[in-house]
């Protein structure tokens, strides 16, 4: 496995450094590097992207580290305004490292559409007169998409299910390669649904994707040895019995999934919106696959056995690699080469990776320090900001706010004053 070089303590050096360490380990250009350091995106390229463009509007942008997923290292660009989010997933991904690192398991990559009819007199009837045409269906779909077919892909099966008396949805499933997929399907299902609609003289209420991608499956598996969880304060085994407690209170009470999923998707999100991709369809999946049983419930899983803990995180993840914003905007393109990915799967491999790794550093946290412990040290760092601190007088004034045990404006106002008359 090829290690990545220079990243040790990379939250301590300057972001000079950052970038330069950066540039021999990922072979960026010059341009390139230009563009991560002033992370402006031209006015002509904001027009094509959305409507009454006024300006655009920028969010950090940081490195995870540690991820090895597959027995290949990663860094992992991720976009996110939250504090602590990219330094708890580097330290989950740092664990499982240590570990032997992410395996994966990537199930066939299909992407689902539907045609809703309604008005439906007879439901069985009309299953079986759909059912009956499915190598039509098939077959309009590709013509209505001939270039996805000429690269592998294309239209591969169709289900009818039962929403209510009246009410039939045909579902297409679709290969649509290395995309993500929308504007495909969605051409697919409106040229089959005009011709259901003309041939058997039914309703068709709409036709439109689904982002609840329950083809497009993908988990993230580790196993820790659990001396690798120990604290100075808690032995390893008994950090590994909280982790599995905790994540049971998750599949019980809906208030807790909900908190403990937000958690696993502030990783996800802050991956997904850095690869250019459509992370709202990713939420959405995500949160519909949790309440599949009938309840919604935390999305990982972890089991203690023989002295490892083996955590899982199965998710809807169709992820695109090419086409819409992913080909437009300069940073997807740049992420990609830092990520060092080579399609859409090994995308989605990596980004559910980090949902277990965010998980992991969370859960450790809440059964042993508090989940506060890290959160606080990145907010006094933004209230030193607030109260005028420049980068060099930051580290003094976090170091009073947090010996003084003070979190407020004026504290920090009144130690910056102290800084600055020689007093501190």
């Amino acid at each position: 496995m090829k290690k990545m070089q220079g990243f040790e303590k990379y939250y301590q050096k300057d972001w000079d450094e950052r970038l330069a360490i950066l540039k021999t380990a990922t072979e960026l250009t010059a341009d390139e590097l230009e563009i991560l350091k002033t992370a402006e995106l031209k006015p002509e390229i904001r027009e094509t992207l959305i409507e009454n463009q006024i300006t655009g509007y920028t969010l950090p942008e940081g490195l995870a580290l540690n991820y090895v997923v597959n027995d290949k290292e990663y860094l992992v660009p991720m976009v996110t305004e939250e504090p602590s989010v990219i330094a708890a997933s580097s330290y989950g991904a740092k664990i499982v490292k240590q570990a032997g690192g992410f395996q994966t398991i990537q199930q066939p990559r299909l992407m689902l559409g539907q045609i809703i009819f309604e008005d439906v007199r007879d439901a069985v009837r009309l299953k079986t007169t759909l059912k009956a045409y499915e190598t039509e269906i098939i077959t309009l779909a590709n013509q209505a998409h001939p270039s996805i077919v000429k690269r592998g892909g294309g239209a591969r099966w169709i289900r009818i299910r039962t929403l209510s008396q009246d009410m039939l949805s045909l579902d297409l499933a679709v290969d649509v390669q290395e995309a993500m997929g929308a504007n495909m399907l969605n051409t697919m299902l409106e040229a089959v649904a005009q011709f259901l609609k003309t041939e058997l003289k039914i309703n068709v209420l709409m036709s439109i994707l689904s982002n609840y991608a329950t083809e497009c499956l993908v988990t993230a598996q580790c196993e820790i040895p659990v001396e690798l969880l120990q604290t100075d304060a808690v032995p390893g085994e008994l950090v590994a019995q909280k982790i599995v407690q905790a994540n049971r209170v998750a599949q019980l009470d809906p208030y807790r999934a909900t908190t403990h999923n937000k958690g696993i998707m502030n990783g996800i999100d802050a991956a997904v919106i850095a690869s250019g991709n459509d992370w709202r369809a990713i939420e959405s999946g995500a949160h519909a696959y949790a309440s599949r049983h009938g309840q919604y419930r935390g999305l990982t899983k972890w089991d203690l056995k023989d002295n490892k803990l083996s955590g899982s995180l199965t998710l809807p993840m169709p992820l695109g690699f090419v086409g819409g914003a992913i080909s437009v905007l300069p940073l997807a393109k740049i992420n990609q080469k830092l990520l060092q990915i080579e399609n859409a799967n090994e995308l989605a491999q990596v980004v559910v990776s980090v949902g277990l790794a965010q998980n992991l550093a969370a859960l450790k946290a809440l059964v042993t320090d508090g989940i506060q412990k890290g959160h606080m040290q990145l907010q006094l760092k933004t209230l030193a900001h607030r109260a005028g601190a420049t980068a060099q007088e930051t580290p003094y004034v976090v170091a009073q706010l947090s010996a003084n045990q003070k979190r407020d404006f004026q504290s920090a106002q009144d130690i910056l004053t102290k800084l600055r008359k020689g007093d501190l």
